[in-house]
């Protein structure tokens, strides 16, 4: 699609903020108003639209990609969008540790116990580690403590939380992440420990690097988008 507009503002409204291009309010892929809950997140969306040149690219406009999905698709139920991302604790990668070669155990163990021992400190759940891939019945309360730290989030905090989870293959992960227990790097490279390990170990080729570059970018635009709902800052963005 061909660049249409030439100012683009954030503007606030009923306690939130609206984007708008020469002072019409952009709708959703579903035709509801773009709206953000923070001016910090506002002004980050705005700088995206603001950006693009002759053609507008929605691949390089991450921020309004999550908002989209925040109002189109988590709004209508967030309950129902919580639980299919609590269902990753039932099987959270930080449980699962190779029994050999030595040092790939002893990578696992050093970087994701810290994950389980956050996941037993801040929710009180106690989660099982096994070793190999053979599926482990995690303890149900446990398994509910967890899903419980998602049902709190407001839609734009799962609408975030759905790309954290899926890319590092970790509800506790994720959480770490959105609770400031640890930064984006961290977060991605305990969710990529394997990955890494066989890169280092044997080399990586084009392809693979690529692909892990792309779902960094997408690890990293997801962190962003729950910073800035936690930013504050106000008034009105304009731009063009």
């Amino acid at each position: 699609m061909k660049r249409f507009y030439t100012a683009v503002a954030a503007v606030p409204e009923d306690g939130a903020w609206r984007i708008t291009l020469d002072g019409r309010p952009v709708r959703t892929p579903k035709r509801a108003f773009l709206s953000l809950p923070t001016a910090a997140l506002a002004a980050a969306v705005a700088e995206e639209w603001d950006a693009q040149g002759g053609s507008i690219a929605p691949a390089t406009m991450p921020m309004t990609g999550l908002a989209n999905a925040a109002i189109d698709h988590v709004l209508p139920d967030p309950k129902a969008f919580a639980a299919g991302l609590a269902a990753y604790a039932e099987s959270d990668l930080v449980c699962y540790r190779a029994d050999a070669p030595a040092d790939l155990a002893a990578c696992q163990a050093e970087a994701w116990d810290t994950f389980v021992t956050f996941a037993r400190t801040r929710y009180d759940a106690a989660l099982r580690v096994t070793d190999g891939i053979a599926h482990i019945a995690q303890d149900a309360t446990a398994v509910q403590r967890l899903a419980a730290a998602l049902q709190g989030m407001d839609a734009y905090r799962l609408a975030a939380m759905q790309p954290l989870v899926t890319i590092a293959g970790s509800l506790v992960i994720a959480l770490a992440l959105a609770e400031g227990e640890v930064d984006a790097e961290a977060a991605f490279a305990a969710g990529h420990l394997d990955e890494l390990y066989q890169a280092e170990k044997w080399g990586d080729d084009a392809e693979a690097t690529a692909a892990r570059t792309a779902r960094r970018a997408a690890f990293d635009a997801a962190a962003r988008f729950l910073s800035l709902l936690d930013a504050t800052s106000a008034g009105t963005t304009s731009r063009g």
